[in-house]
């Protein structure tokens, strides 16, 4: 009976995350030059610059980009380091991604103002969507994809793992996420999922791919991380600490209000070693308000 009490409690806790109002905030990345990126993303992705701080006594600056507003859309964090020019982005991150009414079009604009094309348009192999690759002044690529409108067109985060059940369970228990669509390519020898709270159309989502055999992946210095909107960061904690003693990752920072900013976060990383940073909801939108 003693066991069956202990066990309670986890097993309300666990349901928190489906309860909780979730959403995909920002992807934060490092940059080298933090004007020719902002210029390469408006002019070549159509994206709006939302807002610029520099820290000077951190020695640092960021700037936040996307196709609408950061209290209803997901943006890129975009942190220029003094003094940095070029970082290594590993082998485990893939690719962002931009969906567009015409692809075609938009890998004609991008070429047109001295973009890098590395995959020209076109559909996909065994099958009929039309996709395109960029890759920024940086090296990140973005996986261009021709859809129809959508109110998020920053559509997805790829991430490679080395065990897909478990990263499903992981997303799944500690955040949240629902399992959306799930493909295996044996001919290509890769599975994919892809990951999030609502519809793929309509919102962001994490793609997690899986290349066979392949367990592990370097992480470079390039990709930070996805913050995630939460009503409870303390509560939120305790869930991921449950799951981390059963999937594994461990939290890096205690839940907890951030020095200067005052906005409670807890971050956390997965069983790959991916970061996520779940933000309370109510300090970012003040965040909003007085930037």
């Amino acid at each position: 009976m003693a066991e069956a009490a202990s066990l309670a409690p986890n097993a309300d806790l666990l349901e928190w995350p489906k309860k909780d109002r979730r959403r995909f905030l920002h992807v934060v990345y490092r940059v080298g030059d933090l004007d020719r990126t902002i210029k390469f993303y408006t002019e070549c992705f159509g994206m709006k610059l939302l807002r610029k701080r520099d820290v000077p006594e951190e020695k640092y600056s960021n700037a936040f980009l996307g196709f609408g507003p950061e209290d209803s859309n997901f943006v890129v964090e975009l942190t220029y380091n003094y003094g940095i020019s070029s970082y290594d982005i590993g082998t485990g991150f893939g690719h962002f991604a931009i969906a567009s009414q015409d692809v075609y079009k938009l890998v004609e604009d991008i070429r047109a103002k001295g973009g890098s094309i590395t995959r020209e348009p076109g559909p996909v192999k065994g099958g009929s969507s039309v996709i395109a690759f960029a890759k920024d002044p940086d090296g990140y690529i973005f996986e261009l994809i021709q859809r129809g409108p959508t109110p998020e067109p920053l559509c997805q985060v790829m991430l490679r793992v080395g065990d897909l059940e478990r990263s499903i369970k992981f997303y799944e228990k500690a955040l949240g996420m629902r399992l959306l669509k799930k493909v295996d390519r044996p001919e290509y020898k890769y599975t994919l999922a892809m990951m999030g709270y609502a519809d793929e159309l309509e919102t962001t989502v994490l793609e997690l791919t899986y290349n066979y055999g392949v367990t592990e992946y370097t992480k470079g210095n390039a990709y930070a991380q996805v913050a995630i909107g939460t009503d409870d960061v303390y509560k939120s904690a305790e869930v991921i600490k449950l799951v981390n003693q059963e999937l594994g990752g461990k939290i890096t920072r205690q839940a907890g209000p951030l020095p200067g900013i005052g906005t409670k976060i807890v971050s956390f990383l997965d069983p790959d070693g991916w970061k996520t940073v779940l933000v309370d909801n109510a300090d970012f939108q003040k965040e909003l308000e007085h930037q």
